[in-house]
């Protein structure tokens, strides 16, 4: 299943990374780092969160990802669509309301492995429980 092979990567990118701790994008950068994972958050209005580096894009992150989690509005994701590809990136989250039709296609154009209308953050919480 794609969710379990996602998971099973180690090396995340959070696009929409942001210290604002009652958003999705701080809680799932956060949550992914509580689980080990090595997490890069990318916003290009911050420099660090939490004295950690933020960088502006996937092509300044010092290594390749495994896997892109969007936090960001379908116009936003669709452009970072073309840069995953363009490295070599093929797993994407989309988190709910950050994709539309529009987005999907191309997703399934580019033929990127993605999951969409799941939430990583509900997911790891589940995992804590079990």
């Amino acid at each position: 299943m794609i969710k379990e092979e996602m998971l099973n990567k180690k090396v995340w990118a959070v696009i929409g990374a942001t210290s604002n701790k009652d958003k999705y994008g701080y809680k799932i950068w956060k949550k992914l780092k509580e689980h080990d994972y090595e997490v890069y958050g990318i916003n290009p209005n911050y420099e660090e969160i939490e004295g950690e580096k933020i960088y502006s894009s996937l092509k300044e992150l010092p290594k390749k990802v495994d896997v892109i989690d969007l936090v960001v509005p379908p116009k936003l994701s669709l452009n970072v669509l073309d840069e995953a590809k363009e490295l070599g990136i093929e797993y994407i989250w989309f988190q709910p309301g950050t994709f539309n039709k529009e987005v999907i296609e191309k997703a399934k154009d580019l033929e990127l492995k993605f999951l969409d209308n799941d939430c990583v953050l509900a997911t790891l919480i589940q995992l804590e429980k079990e």
